[in-house]
C-alpha cells in the first residue's frame, strides 16, 4: 500500500509559500474561501468523503522542522525571517475544510483567513488523487517502469535543447510515484532539469524550488481593488514584496490581452518574463515578443514559461516557434507525476470569494485565454468581461 499521508510541510508548490509571505505582509485580514471542481466529473467510490476527511485531520500533525527551516534561510534568502518564524508556528488548521458526498460525487470547501487557508489547495489536490488511485483502481506501472519512462522523458527534452521544470504536484498518481519521477530526473536530467515546484522534493533531491505566484493573487486584487486595476495592483504588490526577485509573471488571470495592455514598460522591465497557462501557446508567444518589441525590449533578454498541459509534441512544436526569438522553460506536470496506467484526473480547486477587510465577500472569477477553463459564477463573468471590454 502507497503511503498518502503528508511527510512534510514542505511537501507543497513553491509559489503557495511565495503568496503566503505577500499575503501575511500586505492582507493580513483578508478571507477566503476555495471549492473542489471535479472537471472530469470523475465518480468517488462510496466513503471516499470519510477517507479524505481522515488525511485532512491528519495534516495537523505536520510542523516545519529546524532542517527544513535553514534549507528555506539558505535557499531563498527573499522569504524574510518573520515569515520562516511564523511558518515554524503554523499548523493547519483541518476545521477549515469542509467535506461531504452525495452518490458518487464529493464537495470539498476551504473558508479562513486568507494566509492560513492558502496551503490548502495542493495538499487537498494531491490527497484526493492518492487515494482515488488506491481504491479500486487499476494497478500502475512498476517503479522501474516509472523511472526509465522519466528518464526517456528528460532525455529527449535534452535533445531539443529546452530546460524543463517538475510541476507536478497538484495531480501526481502518489507521494511515491513523485518521488521516482524525481529521482530519475534528477539522475538522468543534467543539462535539462532544472527544478520542481515541490519544495519538499527540491530539498530531498538538491534541486531549485521554482514558482512565483498564482490565479489567486490576481482574483484577491479584483476583489479588493476592482477588475481594473487587479492586474496593475497585482504586480506592484508583487514587486513591493519581492523588489526584483520571482520575476515570472502570469499573463492569464483576465486574459493575456488585458494584461498585456496593462503590461507597461515599467513592469516588462522588472519582471524577468511572463508564464504561459491557458490558450494556443504559439498565438500568445508571438504576442509576447510583439509586446516587447513595441517597448523597445530585446525579446531574447525575457523569458516564457510555458506550463498548459504540456508533453514532448506539444513542447517540441512551441521550441520550433520560439528558437532564436525569445527565451524559453517548460514546466511540466501531470505528464511527468501521472503518466503511469490509469488516467489522470482532471480536478482542481479554485478561490470562489474573498473577504479583503475581513468582512463582506466578494466573488471571484477567472477568465482565462481559453473559455473551458473559465471558473466563478456566470453574473461575476459577465461583470468582469463588461469591465474589461472582453467580448
Amino acid at each position: 500500500m502507497e503511503s498518502h499521508m503528508p511527510v512534510s510541510m514542505l511537501d507543497n508548490d513553491f509559489y503557495k509559500f511565495t503568496m503566503q509571505q505577500g499575503v501575511i505582509r500586505l492582507f493580513p485580514y483578508a478571507k477566503a474561501r476555495y471549492r473542489f471542481i471535479n472537471r472530469g466529473r470523475h465518480s468517488f467510490p462510496a466513503g471516499f468523503a470519510g477517507h479524505l476527511r481522515k488525511a485532512v485531520d491528519d495534516m495537523r500533525l505536520l510542523a516545519l522542522s529546524r532542517e527544513e527551516k535553514q534549507y528555506l534561510q539558505a535557499t531563498c534568502p527573499y522569504l524574510d525571517p518573520l515569515y520562516l518564524d511564523f511558518l515554524e508556528g503554523y499548523r493547519y488548521d483541518p476545521a477549515e475544510v469542509v467535506i461531504t458526498q452525495h452518490g458518487d460525487q464529493v464537495a470539498v470547501d476551504v473558508e479562513g483567513s486568507w494566509y492560513r487557508c492558502i496551503l490548502w489547495e495542493v495538499p487537498l489536490m494531491y490527497l484526493i488523487c492518492e487515494l482515488y488511485y488506491r481504491q479500486g483502481q487499476p494497478a500502475r506501472i512498476s517503479d522501474d517502469k516509472v523511472m526509465a519512462q522519466t528518464a526517456a522523458k528528460i532525455g529527449s527534452y535534452r535533445e531539443l535543447g529546452v530546460t524543463v521544470a517538475e510541476f507536478g504536484t497538484r495531480r501526481r498518481f502518489s507521494y511515491d510515484v513523485h518521488h521516482l519521477v524525481l529521482k530519475a530526473l534528477r539522475a538522468y536530467g543534467e543539462g535539462a532539469f532544472v527544478g520542481t515546484s515541490n519544495v519538499h522534493l527540491a530539498m530531498q533531491y538538491n534541486t531549485k524550488p521554482i514558482g512565483t505566484h498564482a490565479h489567486e493573487w490576481f482574483m484577491f486584487h479584483a476583489a479588493r481593488y476592482g477588475f481594473t486595476m487587479a492586474n496593475a495592483m497585482g504586480l506592484e504588490h508583487w514587486v513591493q514584496v519581492y523588489r526584483g526577485d520571482l520575476g515570472i509573471a502570469l499573463a492569464d488571470t483576465y486574459t493575456s490581452d488585458v494584461f498585456f495592455s496593462q503590461f507597461d514598460k515599467m513592469y516588462a522591465k522588472l519582471f524577468d518574463g511572463v508564464r504561459h497557462d491557458s490558450g494556443d501557446p504559439l498565438v500568445f508567444a508571438d504576442k509576447v515578443i510583439a509586446h516587447y518589441q513595441r517597448l523597445g525590449i530585446d525579446p531574447l533578454s525575457k523569458t516564457i514559461i510555458f506550463s498548459d498541459a504540456l508533453n514532448y509534441e506539444k513542447v517540441a512544436r512551441i521550441t520550433e516557434h520560439c528558437r532564436g526569438r525569445i527565451n524559453m522553460s517548460f514546466g511540466i506536470g501531470t505528464n511527468l507525476t501521472n503518466d503511469v496506467g490509469p488516467p489522470a484526473l482532471n480536478i482542481v480547486i479554485k478561490m470562489t470569494e474573498a473577504c479583503p477587510h475581513g468582512k463582506g465577500w466578494t466573488p471571484v472569477v477567472k477568465l482565462s485565454d481559453e473559455y473551458g477553463k473559465y471558473t466563478g459564477d456566470e453574473q461575476t463573468i459577465l461583470l468582469a468581461k463588461s469591465s474589461l471590454g472582453i467580448h
